[in-house]
């Protein structure tokens, strides 16, 4: 069995225990060097929070223990096709690779239909059921002055 089969069993084995331990079908870890640096189950329902999904979760735990936000030379190995939040996460985790098991139309038959997420991000977001506007220009803010801080400040963290 290679190392890919062996992880992903591990994340859909974590699914199926969230299952039963009353959270989402969802489990991931994230793997460097061979070895499990960190697992996540979906929290979502179980914490309230619509951003605990098993990836970020995963991710969170990985950047927290390794002290640092970056994850390059990592992968996330997951149960399930990640959905764009957990594409997102894992574009600025910096991870190398992202290994799934089941796809987004498993995880639509079983409810959860990212496609749709997929779909609405190649639409004009004026047609989005969230409104999402820029209003800083209109405003008689500097919208600009956190980044301006940001640039001046000699001893940031670039990321």
């Amino acid at each position: 069995m290679s190392d890919d089969e062996t992880f992903l069993r591990e994340a859909v084995a974590l699914a199926e225990r969230n299952v039963a331990e009353g959270g989402g079908p969802f489990g991931a870890l994230i793997v460097a060097d061979g070895v499990v640096v960190a697992r996540g189950q979906n929290r979502v329902t179980r914490d309230m929070d619509p951003t605990a999904h098993a990836e970020v979760t995963a991710i969170r735990t990985a950047c927290r223990d390794r002290g640092d936000f970056s994850l390059a030379g990592a992968t996330l190995y997951t149960s399930c096709e990640p959905c764009p939040l957990c594409v997102a996460a894992s574009l600025w985790a910096r991870l190398d690779r992202v290994v799934f098991a089941a796809d987004r139309h498993d995880a639509a038959r079983g409810g959860f239909d990212d496609r749709e997420f997929y779909e609405l991000f190649a639409t004009d977001p004026g047609t989005w059921p969230t409104r999402v506007e820029a209003m800083g220009s209109s405003l008689e803010l500097d919208a600009q002055a956190p980044f301006d801080a940001w640039l001046a400040k000699t001893d940031r963290v670039h990321y």
